[in-house]
This record gives C-alpha cells, sequence and structure tokens, in this order.
C-alpha cells in the first residue's frame, strides 16, 4: 500500500476517532467472499467503508477502533499467513503485515476474534457498527455484548448502546480529500477516454457487445475496471433506463445511449453519452438532444457552494419542460407544466446522485426537511435525460425511440464546481466531427 494512501487511512481513523469518543468502540468487518456458481468465486471487492479506513483490500477481516486505549487504538483481525493456501489464491499479508504494510496499532489471526474481541467491547459504553449488511457478523457482535451483559454481577462493565456506525462514516465519506478527488479525476479521464473509442468504432451493423467490449478494454488496459454493468442501448433500447442486455445490433438512423464508468483505485466513475449509429443527427434527434444538452448545462450552473442538493434538479426540470414546450411536445403554461409534473412522461428520473467510492455514493440528500447545502469536496453526477418510446401518445413518430441522457461528474470546488469528465464530446457538432474523422 502506498505510503500516501496509508497517511489518508490514518488520517480518516483518527477523524472518525473523535467522532467515537472515549467512551466508544468501533468494528468494521470486511466484505463477505461471493459465489457466482457452484465454486467459482465473484472477482473480491473490499467494502467501500472498511476499505475507506484501512486501506486493506483482504477478505476475513475485521477492523476494529478503540479511541484512547493504550497502547493500542486501531486494531486488524487477518488470516495468518499459509504457505500452502497462498499458493493457490495469492499472499496474504498477515498479523504482521496489517501492522508493517497497513499502519495497525496491533493485529490477531482472525481466527482468535471470539476470545479477544469481548475484552475490547468492555468498559465501552457505545458500540459503532453498522447492522444489516451481515447478518451472520451481526449475531456475533451482538452475542459479545449478550454475553458481556450476563456477567455483569461478576463486575463486568459491557456496552449499553449500538450506534449506527454508518450514519458518522457516511458524513465524512461525503466530503473528498485532494487524493480522492485526484483519483475521481483519473477514473474520469480513463472512462472519458473509452467513450471516445466507442463513439469513433461505431457503425451500422455492429453489435452494441461489441461497443461494451471496447469500453471494457480502454478501462482494464489503464488498470481500471467496470463500476458497474454498462448500458449501451441502441434505438428503442435507449428508452430502457437501466438496459443490460446489450445484444441487439445498432441501426442506420438510431439513437445509440452509452452509460458506462469505471473504477480506479476504489473510486468509480460514470458517464453518459448519446450519439447517432450513423454519425449524423436526424433533425427531429439533433432537436431532442439539444433540449437535453440545454438542461444539463442548467444544471451544472447550480452546482457550487450555497446551492442546495435540488437546484440543479429543478434548473433541469424547467430546461426539459420549455424545450419540449417549444417543440409541441407538451402543451400548456411553463408552471403548470412543471407544477403538474406532465414533464415525467419524458424525464423520470432525478439528475444526479452523490458520486464516490460507489457509484450510488453514501451521504444524506437532506438534513432534516431540508436539501443538503452543497460544499466544496462533494461530488456528484449530472444526468437530464429526455426518452419518448414507440407509442408515445400525442407524439409523432419522428420522435420515437429516441432516447437522450447527457451524464458528466463534477465536484464542487469553492468557486462552483469542476466537470472531471470533460474528455469526451458532448457537443452535437464535435460528435459528429470526431465520428467522421474515425
Amino acid at each position: 500500500m502506498a505510503e500516501s494512501a496509508t497517511g489518508e487511512c490514518a488520517r480518516r481513523r483518527a477523524q472518525l476517532m473523535r467522532l467515537i469518543g472515549t467512551d466508544g468502540i468501533a468494528i468494521l468487518p470486511a466484505a463477505q467472499v461471493r459465489h457466482r456458481n457452484n465454486d467459482v468465486e465473484y472477482n473480491y471487492r473490499q467494502d467501500s467503508d472498511f476499505y475507506y479506513v484501512t486501506g486493506f483490500d483482504e477478505p476475513e477481516a475485521v477492523a476494529v477502533l478503540i479511541p484512547g486505549r493504550e497502547p493500542a487504538q486501531y486494531i486488524l483481525f487477518v488470516r495468518e499467513r499459509n504457505r500452502e493456501r497462498e499458493i493457490w489464491d495469492g499472499r496474504r499479508a498477515g498479523p504482521a503485515g496489517a501492522v508493517g504494510q497497513y499502519g495497525a496499532d496491533d493485529a490477531f489471526p482472525i481466527a482468535d476474534i471470539d476470545e479477544i474481541l469481548p475484552g475490547l467491547l468492555e468498559r465501552r459504553s457505545r458500540v459503532f457498527y453498522t447492522m444489516g449488511l451481515n447478518q451472520e457478523f451481526d449475531q456475533r457482535v451482538v452475542g459479545w455484548v449478550n454475553t458481556l451483559r450476563a456477567q455483569a454481577r461478576s463486575g463486568t462493565h459491557p456496552p449499553q448502546e449500538f450506534v449506527a456506525l454508518d450514519h458518522v462514516l457516511h458524513d465524512m465519506r461525503l466530503f473528498k480529500s485532494r487524493g480522492e478527488i485526484g483519483l475521481m479525476r483519473r477514473a474520469g479521464a480513463i472512462a472519458a477516454g473509452a467513450h471516445v473509442r466507442a463513439m469513433q468504432f461505431c457503425r451500422p451493423g455492429r453489435m452494441e457487445f461489441e461497443l461494451m467490449a471496447e469500453l471494457l478494454y480502454e478501462f482494464n488496459r489503464h488498470g481500471a475496471d467496470i463500476s458497474y454493468h454498462p448500458i449501451v442501448g441502441g434505438g428503442a433500447n435507449s428508452c430502457v433506463l437501466h438496459y443490460r442486455d446489450n445484444n441487439a445490433p445498432l441501426k442506420d438512423g438510431d439513437l445509440l445511449l452509452v452509460d458506462a464508468g469505471c473504477e480506479y483505485g476504489y473510486y468509480a466513475s460514470d458517464i453518459t453519452r448519446t450519439y447517432p449509429v450513423n454519425g449524423r443527427f436526424t433533425s427531429e434527434q439533433r432537436a431532442i438532444y439539444e433540449v437535453v444538452l440545454e438542461a444539463q448545462r442548467a444544471a451544472i450552473a447550480k452546482v457550487k457552494p450555497g446551492n442546495h442538493w435540488n437546484e440543479p434538479h429543478d434548473a433541469a426540470v424547467r430546461a426539459i419542460t420549455q424545450g419540449l414546450k417549444r417543440l409541441g411536445l407538451l402543451k400548456g403554461s411553463l408552471p403548470s407544466l412543471i407544477r403538474s409534473g406532465a414533464y415525467k412522461a419524458f424525464f423520470m428520473h432525478r439528475t444526479g446522485h452523490w458520486l464516490g467510492m460507489d457509484v450510488h455514493d453514501v451521504g444524506d440528500y437532506k438534513v432534516g426537511d431540508e436539501w443538503r447545502v452543497f460544499e466544496p469536496g462533494m461530488a456528484l453526477t449530472v444526468e437530464p435525460g429526455v426518452y419518448i418510446a414507440a407509442g408515445t401518445r400525442s407524439v409523432s413518430r419522428r420522435f420515437w425511440n429516441t432516447g437522450v441522457r447527457i451524464e458528466d461528474d463534477v465536484v464542487v470546488t469553492r468557486g462552483g464546481c469542476e466537470v472531471l469528465t470533460e474528455g469526451v464530446p458532448k457537443e452535437p457538432d464535435q460528435i459528429e466531427a470526431l465520428m467522421a474523422a474515425a
């Protein structure tokens, strides 16, 4: 693990322990190994919360934070070194590596956790733990506490309260450090390059999965992986918001919607671009596209400190409603169309979501009953869209099977925001020029 990453994790642990307080203890289990089928495992991906505070990417591990405890405030339980298993599955850090490489104050074999952890819980009044993610481990944590409570008459001092660790930790994760933003910037640049590659590869007669292969190649050759299963939907499939099949031929005259992002260093990117399969927008496709592009510009302009979470969405709704009214797809006064939600027949999702270690990253969108106010370091997507499926009532057939979404990743700065994914064109003339030059 790089020294800079080790230092960043240490700073996070120090901040988290300040929030926990000297009467608390935090317990974080690693992600479980998942099986795809029979004895074939899915590629292991560490739990985001666990990795955020440890930087440790092995399974079968538990991190314990005990503020103020001497001599060890940060303890890792990990798999022991095992020469035979390491031949099959790869190297393990072991307890010595957990201390030497990952900054733990002390480390023990995971097999010893039932003997050691109850003693660490004693004399701590509050247990910070996220319930519900791992039911088997939930039962073990509750069992350790109940064992101590059963011994209370013998002079033990068991914890009296469970506190949701995710509530505290996720508020920390909402604010990205300079190092985190650097990783997100890199993830955005890699994904942008992949989208450019897909645009240049696109031709009538090729298959959706062929374009997905171009995306994956570009991700992998830069040391990144997918952050979610790509959406590559041509024609009617562009109107399916979570289309995943990616197995249809690309047809001359259709639009293609590509929603794909990569994960680099545990940080995600999330980009959507829409473009004509043959490289030239029809007048109807361009008209809808420009409505969505105008909405995205209006939404991005609202991402700045002091504005609240819903302002970009409100700006996008207004621009889309106004644009569809101008094209004759909506009829009525602008205020009444917005108030009635008439636009939802064409724009049925939110304009964005938090972004970070998870594609749909953690963090509250409201504080109490009020929308969260943007502050520097928050990262999010901005992704308005318009979808006109075949058979949409009162809409000319010329607009049918037109799904347009434009999505970029942005981070709030002191003076506004930075778009992390500008490396892939979105102006219609730029798209046509890029595709013509391929």
